[in-house]
């Protein structure tokens, strides 16, 4: 059991107040008149107090209110799941009951596999009970190598299918990427324009087409690249995260630039409002080496993420001795519930006792 505000189990206490309301009852003593009463002196008629049980039944409804309604404001988290299967939906059938058989879980649970399936489970791994046993079956593909190991508190076993060669070849020539489209805005430049415009139409050839230069006089949402070849200030309110600068003098920024040396190139840079500024002496490029390096040092800036690396079939073993705390869980919706159905028994119970 896990409770994301555990402060409110300190209520407990609260459990006293029925208790001590139904031990009480008072009774009245009945003053009868005696002969020789007379000569003594008066006096008022005094209460004795008699602690018994009352209700017992009600009693019991209206502690078990409380307690649901105090776990309902910790948020409390009751795990509840078994032996559970998360299955790739994609894989084989054959080999993935197989898997499930070899593993002795034909009779667990079957989740169809999420997204992100090793994030999923740490995130929702309070709801398997301590003796729960997890198995992952997926293709490889499926389920990406963290680079940490996972930890978990229970033991999770990986079951994964390499892809044939054949299939492989298959899936790489029907995933195989569409040109990118690169919106690029080309200002200012008169003179250079030409040598410009030739070196984002080699940017176009390179990379194996992968990606598509589309020059433009002026920004829009997607610009992502500004190429200001020009003394003179840009207009007010263009933005890009990055622009090319071949003059430092509209740019007051570019005083306190920082300086990188990549590829054969020394590139100066700074932040400001308008993007990221870029300035150096080689744009724009006078021979095809340069253009190359420019190329080349532009794609190590703007790298793409490598593609997830396939996880092998393994086991991975309880690391954890407990659950980590549960800081944005919300009140479970059955425990409102429960608190309902108690308060509307407490209130009919009280209705019929007093009648």
């Amino acid at each position: 059991m896990l409770s994301s505000y555990p402060f409110w189990w300190l209520a407990l206490p609260v459990l006293l107040l029925p208790v001590w309301w139904h031990r009480q009852k008072r009774q009245r003593l009945k003053a009868e008149p005696l002969a020789t009463a007379r000569f003594l002196p008066s006096a008022a008629p005094e209460q004795l107090r008699v602690w018994q049980w009352r209700d017992r039944l009600l009693l019991l409804v209206r502690c078990l209110m409380l307690v649901a309604l105090i776990a309902w404001l910790a948020a409390t988290i009751f795990p509840w799941r078994g032996d559970t299967v998360l299955l790739d939906a994609g894989a084989d059938k054959a080999w993935a009951e197989q898997q499930i058989a070899a593993a002795g879980m034909g009779t667990a649970q079957r989740i169809e596999l999420p997204s992100h399936g090793l994030q999923w489970l740490r995130q929702h791994e309070r709801d398997w009970r301590p003796s729960a046993r997890l198995l992952i079956v997926a293709r490889a593909d499926q389920v990406a190598m963290p680079a940490r190991v996972p930890q978990f508190s229970h033991q999770v076993e990986v079951r994964t299918k390499l892809p044939t060669a054949a299939a492989a070849a298959s899936s790489a020539a029907a995933s195989a990427p569409t040109p990118a489209g690169r919106h690029i805005v080309l200002a200012g430049a008169q003179e250079q324009g030409a040598a410009w415009r030739s070196l984002f139409a080699a940017f176009d050839r390179a990379g194996d087409g992968a990606s598509r230069y589309t020059l433009a006089t002026e920004p829009g949402a997607k610009t992502e690249l500004i190429v200001w070849d020009s003394t003179a200030a840009p207009p007010a309110g263009w933005r890009a995260p990055h622009w090319w600068l071949t003059s430092a003098t509209a740019f007051p920024e570019l005083a306190k630039a920082s300086t990188l040396t990549i590829n054969g190139l020394t590139l100066k840079y700074a932040d400001s409002p308008r993007g990221r500024l870029w300035l150096t002496d080689a744009w724009p490029p006078r021979d095809a080496d340069t253009a190359r390096a420019i190329y080349e040092a532009w794609q190590q800036l703007n790298a793409a993420p490598a593609p997830a690396y396939p996880m092998p079939s393994q086991t991975l073993a309880a690391a954890r001795s407990a659950l980590p705390a549960i800081t944005d869980a919300k009140p479970a919706a059955w425990l409102a519930l429960a608190l309902l159905a108690l308060f509307l028994l407490e209130r009919i119970l009280t209705h019929v006792r007093r009648n």
